[in-house]
């Protein structure tokens, strides 16, 4: 895709999420999963089976094909942790499936404003240990997550590794949001490329999610909020994708910064001209690069 299409579709993009974030919040989370039916959410490649963990609606997304069943991918939707849902989520979910030909898990957790912090994580928590209560071991088990679930999917690694239990077998993460303290150099230097986010959206996403951060900034600086501040130490390796348009571009960069010092096996690609989350779309680009997070997995 050359510069000048790519200008055309970054406007596009912006047009499309800018309207589905003038409504109120409900209409705002149906518009989502409106605009995830639009980009083709089934494929006729794969079954979906729904079911419920406790409150927590999920969904099993599985390669018709024979398929790997020795491992399986945990995925957390994207958001901001106040919109999102598996259905939005699906086209991504379905491709990563078919991709590296694997089982995957996704699921719906409480959202922000009426389930604030540390509710999403509690969920996320609840639908591994229902995994590890259905036999599965840490090491089959590969945690990805998009944007607010990339923060979640972290969340939940530093969680185990908290409680001294067996961390997965590695984590593969989409534009994670990883610094909620808004302090990373691209929030500013990236705000007119960006067609996705920007700071006035990422500010009330957060406060929503932590509500005292409202008034006391250091709230957002918690390893279970910012990710970022987490202690990686003896993790399992880590993959990362963003787009070079992206004002959560650092955090990326600086996530893989801070893995490195703590001598985590880290790999990160930088996709030109790309915005937040842009795996979602199907462009040649976003599959190709689906194809090798796919193949990231299959690797390890």
């Amino acid at each position: 895709m050359d510069n000048k299409q790519n200008q055309g579709l970054m406007k596009l993009v912006k047009t499309v999420h800018d309207f589905t974030l003038r409504d109120d919040l409900e209409k705002q989370r149906r518009s989502q999963v409106a605009i995830g039916k639009l980009l083709g959410t089934k494929n006729s490649e794969a079954s979906y089976s729904e079911f419920m963990i406790e409150h927590i609606p999920c969904e099993w997304v599985r390669p018709v094909k024979p398929h790997k069943n020795d491992t399986i991918i945990f995925y957390c939707h994207g958001g901001g942790f106040y919109t999102g849902s598996l259905e939005y989520a699906r086209t991504l979910t379905t491709k990563l499936a078919l991709s590296s030909s694997m089982e995957l898990l996704s699921f719906n957790y409480r959202l922000a404003p009426e389930s604030p912090a540390p509710a999403a994580l509690e969920d996320v928590l609840t639908v591994w240990d229902h995994l590890v209560h259905l036999g599965y071991g840490a090491k089959q088990i590969l945690v990805a997550g998009d944007s607010a679930g990339g923060n979640l999917a972290l969340g939940l690694g530093l969680k185990l590794k908290e409680q001294g239990r067996m961390l997965p077998k590695g984590f593969v993460l989409f534009s994670p949001w990883t610094n909620l303290t808004l302090k990373g150099e691209s929030i500013t230097k990236k705000a007119e490329l960006d067609p996705i986010l920007n700071y006035e959206y990422l500010q009330e996403a957060r406060v929503a999610y932590v509500p005292n951060g409202a008034n006391d900034e250091t709230m957002f600086e918690g390893p279970f909020v910012s990710p970022l501040f987490g202690d990686y130490k003896h993790f399992p390796p880590v993959y990362i994708q963003v787009g070079s348009n992206e004002v959560l571009l650092n955090d990326s960069t600086d996530l893989k910064k801070h893995l490195t010092s703590q001598k985590v096996d880290v790999k990160l690609d930088l996709y030109k001209g790309m915005w937040h989350v842009f795996q979602m779309t199907n462009m040649k680009i976003a599959n190709e690069a689906v194809d090798k997070a796919a193949q990231f997995m299959l690797d390890l």
